[in-house]
């Protein structure tokens, strides 16, 4: 009967959810709001001055730098995606989120996180090649490649975030509907069902491994051969140059992966972790290097520093 099916359909997902933000820091939310608030507006026009420098600066239409460009983006879906919505819960003005909504904000959350992963891996390769294999360099990093890599990172978030809308949206929720977080991820939608979760589980366990586990796993191997090779070039200067072109991208690598790892083994393992440093963590992760990234990259950077301070300030010459 269709009108049973239909009743029995909206009694198993909840048309919307109630998200409590840092639950257990409530006389807290006025104040968490300021550094939120900060360190987004902070993202905001980090990056897109970073990305209006790279779009109008010749010079810059290296692959490093549209390499740069394509974090930028990435930054800003996530940080966009769930800064908002937290603010909006801090200061009291909604609380309340469709169930659809709420997938769509994790499909977009986590699909930039491995997004962003993909792009520094491919930094990473990029700084490889360009120390260890100098003249091989331009024939490697075409504009071609790079759109392809940049389609790729795409493509790659999008085929491992798709399947887990369809994961959460066949479990039933038994009217749960109050989450006690400030945006909606895969395992805090998970969590509410009231049935057997294992392969919701399992498939964030394996896409973790997969996704961002094996790109920090490739990193890690092109630093250790970076190094390798700075250790052999003869002059310092060379030596010194080299490591400063890849500390920018080391702090960020840093930056990005500890608190999201940490966030992802508090979920799996952490029972006695209290619950609000479990949220505080999953919003490091979509606030930190959205804010800082632009500013480490441009601190370390001489000619991104030059274009920025020339765009701001007329100045830089």
């Amino acid at each position: 009967h269709p009108a049973m099916a239909a009743l029995n359909q909206t009694s198993l997902q909840p048309a919307s959810f109630l998200l409590l933000g840092m639950a257990g820091l409530e006389d807290l939310h006025a104040w968490l709001s300021i550094p939120f608030c900060l360190m987004y507006v902070v993202a905001l026009l980090g990056n897109f001055i970073l990305l209006f420098v790279i779009a109008t600066e010749r010079s810059l239409h290296e692959p490093m730098y549209l390499f740069l460009a394509m974090l930028a983006v990435a930054d800003l879906v996530l940080s966009s995606s769930t800064v908002p919505k937290a603010l909006s819960i801090f200061w009291s003005l909604s609380k309340e989120m469709s169930f659809h909504a709420c997938l769509t904000q994790m499909f977009f959350t986590h699909l930039s996180f491995i997004a962003e992963s993909t792009i520094l891996l491919a930094m990473a390769f990029d700084r490889y090649v360009a120390i260890c294999n100098p003249l091989r360099y331009a024939t490697v990093f075409t504009h071609v490649m790079i759109a392809k890599i940049g389609l790729a990172a795409i493509a790659r978030s999008f085929c491992v975030m798709f399947p887990t809308i369809f994961l959460l949206q066949r479990l039933p929720y038994c009217g749960h509907s109050t989450m006690p977080h400030t945006y909606c991820e895969h395992m805090g939608i998970a969590r509410l069902a009231c049935a057997d979760i294992s392969i919701n589980i399992w498939y964030g366990f394996a896409t973790t491994l997969l996704s961002p586990g094996v790109d920090i796993v490739l990193i890690g191997v092109s630093y250790i051969l970076i190094l390798r090779a700075v250790f052999r070039l003869s002059s310092k200067d060379a030596q010194r140059k080299a490591v400063g072109t890849c500390s920018s991208h080391a702090c960020v690598i840093l930056m990005f992966y500890t608190p999201a790892f940490f966030s992802f083994f508090t979920h799996r393992f952490g029972h006695n972790v209290p619950h609000h440093v479990h949220i505080l963590l999953a919003n490091v992760y979509v606030l930190l290097p959205p804010a800082l990234n632009p500013i480490v990259y441009t601190m370390k950077n001489k000619l991104i520093r030059e274009k920025v301070s020339q765009a701001l300030f007329g100045t830089g010459q």
